[in-house]
């Protein structure tokens, strides 16, 4: 129990953290460059360890599962960065509780997690505390909240997310939390890249066409030492939990989201979308403790 606390509490607190350092960021880089560049930087070091302890011994399947979660969590991270880059962070950090439904959802085929009527119920809560998110909004909770551009992208980077965790659990099961998270960081490096040259970005460039090699690299290290962090500690949860569950307790980081939102980015109707988290926050425990 106090293992899964710790790598929960370390999970809530990167991640969240994380996505302010990469809100702060995406003004000055664009958040494909932002991908790219913190995949890079793990890489360096991930990669030489994958040769050293799993080269000879992993098997074909964890790597084409790691392979197929590497285009997906690509892909979702950009579009996290480039929603962070223009939406609230108070807002957009709520709009992940719909992950745990999209997870339960792709589970079910890939994992044979099935979710029980009060795991419904559960989602059904996390439904009702986003309209207290997205009340104040201009569109208010109504389809046109979705043709803002950062709701858009937030959702879709929460799918893709969503199914790709289910892809890292199966790695997991292939090999473990360690091998899992080298081929992580390996093959969205090699996607991040790919999506970089397909947008015909350059690599050491900002939104004003320079670079300072001072200046960005100490913004990078932060980022990728908070990915790491994130990242290995969900492994170790996934490790023990189904990813449904997991997926469900990292809706916490809703409300640190909201606080930060607040307090560093002025971000208002903080009592309001407190409250909205909260409710989202217990749907997430309906899902925890009512599991079968």
């Amino acid at each position: 129990m106090l293992k899964i606390c710790t790598m929960v509490g370390l999970r809530i607190l990167s991640n969240s953290f994380l996505n302010t350092e990469q809100k702060r960021i995406s003004k000055n880089i664009s958040s494909i460059n932002i991908n790219f560049k913190t995949y890079f930087i793990l890489t360096i070091f991930c990669l030489p360890i994958f040769f050293i302890l799993y080269f000879n011994n992993i098997s074909h399947n964890a790597i084409l599962w790691a392979f197929i979660g590497g285009i997906f969590g690509a892909v979702g991270n950009a579009c996290l960065i480039h929603a962070l880059e223009y939406g609230e962070l108070s807002v957009l950090g709520p709009i992940n509780s719909y992950k745990v439904i999209v997870s339960l959802v792709f589970g079910i085929f890939l994992l044979n997690e099935f979710p029980n009527l009060w795991m419904l119920f559960g989602m059904m809560l996390i439904i009702f505390g986003s309209w207290f998110i997205f009340s104040d909004t201009k569109e208010g909770f109504t389809l046109n909240l979705f043709k803002r551009k950062d709701v858009r992208f937030r959702i879709l980077a929460l799918v893709l997310t969503a199914i790709e965790a289910v892809f890292i659990k199966k790695v997991i099961i292939l090999s473990d939390a360690l091998c899992s998270f080298l081929l992580w960081v390996i093959f969205g490096c090699l996607f991040s890249y790919i999506i970089l040259k397909f947008a015909k970005k350059k690599v050491f460039c900002n939104h004003h066409n320079n670079f300072s090699f001072k200046e960005e690299i100490g913004q990078f290290i932060i980022l990728s030492t908070l990915v790491l962090i994130m990242q290995l500690s969900t492994n170790l949860v996934f490790c023990i939990l189904p990813v449904s569950i997991a997926l469900s307790l990292f809706q916490l980081s809703n409300i640190l989201n909201v606080f930060l939102g607040y307090k560093i980015f002025n971000e208002k109707h903080f009592l309001k979308k407190l409250a909205g988290s909260i409710i989202m926050v217990v749907g997430s425990i309906f899902i925890i403790l009512c599991k079968k």
